[in-house]
């Protein structure tokens, strides 16, 4: 009796630890080098985006540099979501499905800010 017990025990400790594993989805960035891109970004309660100049596709942006958000913040807006120029050092990824950013079809995950302004140049839109 007591060595059925014991398997029982076993076998509910081995689904509980098998259950509670962090599941949550990697992202894998390739060996590829990282590209600069120059473009607006906007961060806010429910969105981060990036658009490159001139072109029309936006991308959710997963901050790995850990600067990008803290620089955004530190311009001092009154109001989220308004869009600054940027150029940062990073890789597209295709989006994870069932994590924030799942609205977008591609992430760009950026690795390094370079610069960030509030002043928009001439061209980009």
């Amino acid at each position: 009796m007591r060595l059925r017990q014991l398997t029982f025990l076993i076998g509910i400790l081995t689904i509980v630890t098998y259950s509670c594993k962090n599941k949550a989805p990697k992202i894998s960035l390739s060996a590829a080098p990282a590209v600069v891109y120059k473009g607006l970004y906007s961060c806010g309660p429910a969105v981060k985006s990036f658009k490159e100049c001139n072109k029309s596709h936006e991308f959710w942006v997963a901050d790995s540099s850990a600067q990008l958000e803290l620089q955004y913040s530190q311009l001092g807006f009154a109001t989220p979501d308004v869009p600054v120029y940027v150029e940062v050092s990073g890789k597209k990824i295709k989006s994870l499905k069932d994590i924030t950013g799942s609205d977008y079809d591609s992430t760009l995950v950026v690795t390094k800010l370079i610069k960030i302004t509030k002043d928009i140049p001439n061209g980009c839109n």
